[in-house]
């Protein structure tokens, strides 16, 4: 158990009971960790004590990988340390596939585990002043509440589809039915949405109806939480943010992950520890490597694999593939790499199970990304200056591939999404790499990702607009501390006065 004590010397990495303390609770899922532990380490940058947590069953995962440690570690001019919890199930339980069952138990577990976890740390002296969640568990802003602290929500997601959520959930516009499944949706300052753009969770043919009863949970508790952080930045989506921030208390905070003052090699949230590859990139000329990952959810179908494979291998570039089959127990089909297809790459292909994304995307050997268009992944493209091929599935990618497409126009479409049922070819993967890389088309696309990175930087840079709204989060957990501080002692002086 770790107790916190007050600096004894100064220059000695001690907690002080002074800092604030901020309590993050996350959904175990990859990208949801990230964000959220990226967030943490943002505040404590800032002055704060973080407290991640999250259901032990990732919390092993994230040891090993990252060789995490029961010690605060020091971020800034604050810290930040881990605590996780046991969710009640083993951890080959084979409830964990069917994602209602498991987020019931979560909740279950999670609302006495984390008000156990409040009351302890305010015993140790070091009270907890606000909770954070990231979707997928809004019962941690009720779990605040009936404890009478306030709460935020980092939402993990664009701007978009956070409206494409927020008027869906509440009937604002018409969105594709049964009797209507291919009807467009306009929502206010978002460019016409095909069916298949808007997040597939939403649309009535969905395989995942759970992903969007998990995310709905989310908005219909969406005013308890007094700030809604948002991970994208002002200049990304201006015009959408003004509008939408007149409907809820909206920061946008993001790049998360770009962040000068709080370095990501300090802490890191990855499941499995990365493969070098940074080498490898290193001996390939300028711009020659493309780099393909489908994230840690999407899984190819065989035959899509295959195409994509060989149209890699047709279009003669250097690629860097993250690829890794799915578990045995999971409810993904297995596939696997075709026969013979790494001996006829040789040197100009690199397979890896996981790897330091932010690093690869930031080489200057690699000259686009292969994306599913998870919203951490277009992100972390976007403010690297990373042109991309976008190769959606479903959820919010479909949406997120829009606009890095059309709106952003950073990227070619490789696909329109799983619901498409379309198997794309080899030959339509070559020409979209083929695309990307070379000739005037290329070149207008990075031309236009370096605008965004650019914008991106100057975001988190000093006085930027996520450095202003950060700090005027920092500033506004602190007046609420001070609150609620404020009433505690006023509470236990008229408990001593009735003694008396």
């Amino acid at each position: 158990m770790l107790f916190l004590s007050p600096p004894t010397q100064r220059g000695e990495n001690m907690v002080s009971y002074s800092l604030v303390h901020v309590l993050l609770v996350s959904f175990p899922g990859q990208g949801h960790v990230n964000p959220l532990l990226r967030l943490g380490k943002r505040l404590a940058s800032k002055g704060m004590l973080v407290t991640f947590s999250a259901p032990e069953v990732i919390g092993k995962r994230m040891r090993k990988a990252n060789n995490i440690t029961d010690q605060p570690v020091p971020v800034g001019d604050g810290f930040i340390r881990f605590e996780f919890f046991e969710d009640g199930w083993d951890e080959d339980d084979p409830r964990r596939q069917y994602l209602d069952q498991f987020l019931s138990q979560l909740e279950l577990v999670g609302k006495q585990v984390i008000s156990q976890m409040i009351k302890k740390y305010s015993e140790q002296g070091h009270p907890v002043s606000c909770l954070i969640n990231n979707p997928f568990i809004p019962w941690v802003s009720d779990v605040a509440a009936s404890l009478g602290l306030p709460s935020a929500m980092l939402w993990v997601q664009s701007c978009a589809c956070f409206s494409a959520y927020y008027h869906y959930s509440r009937h604002l516009v018409p969105f594709p039915t049964e009797d209507n499944p291919e009807i467009d949706v306009q929502l206010p300052c978002v460019p016409l949405l095909k069916y298949d753009e808007v997040p597939s969770f939403l649309h009535p043919s969905t395989p995942y109806p759970f992903l969007g009863r998990a995310i709905l949970g989310q908005f219909e508790n969406i005013d308890k939480p007094f700030c809604i952080l948002m991970e994208t930045f002002q200049e990304l989506e201006h015009e959408l943010i003004e509008y939408m921030s007149k409907l809820c208390p909206i920061l946008p905070v993001g790049p998360l992950f770009k962040d000068p003052k709080a370095p990501s090699a300090t802490v890191k949230g990855d499941f499995l520890k990365a493969d070098d590859c940074i080498e490898w990139l290193n001996s390939k000329p300028p711009s020659s490597v493309v780099y393909v990952s489908f994230g840690s959810v999407v899984s190819l179908k065989q035959d899509q694999l295959n195409e994509i494979a060989y149209g890699l291998l047709n279009s003669c570039v250097s690629f860097l593939w993250v690829f890794r089959p799915p578990p045995k127990d999971s409810v993904f089909e297995p596939a696997d790499i075709p026969d013979e297809f790494l001996e006829k790459v040789g040197e100009k292909g690199k397979l890896v199970q996981w790897s330091p994304q932010d690093r690869v995307l930031a080489h200057p050997s690699v000259a686009c990304f292969v994306t599913h268009c998870g919203w951490n992944s277009s992100m972390e493209a976007l403010s690297s200056g990373m042109p991309v091929v976008a190769f959606p599935q479903w959820g919010d990618q479909v949406t997120d591939a829009k606009y890095l497409v059309d709106v952003f126009k950073v990227g070619v479409r490789l696909s329109r999404g799983e619901a498409d049922k379309k198997l794309i070819t080899r030959d339509e993967v070559e020409k979209c790499l083929l695309e990307a890389t070379v000739g005037p088309k290329a070149a207008e696309l990075k031309q236009n990702a370096l605008k965004w990175k650019a914008a991106a930087e100057a975001a988190v840079a000093d006085g930027g607009s996520s450095d202003r709204n950060i700090k005027a989060f920092v500033e506004e957990m602190m007046r609420k501390s001070i609150e609620i501080t404020s009433k505690s002692s006023s509470l236990n002086g008229n408990v001593e006065e009735l003694r008396v």
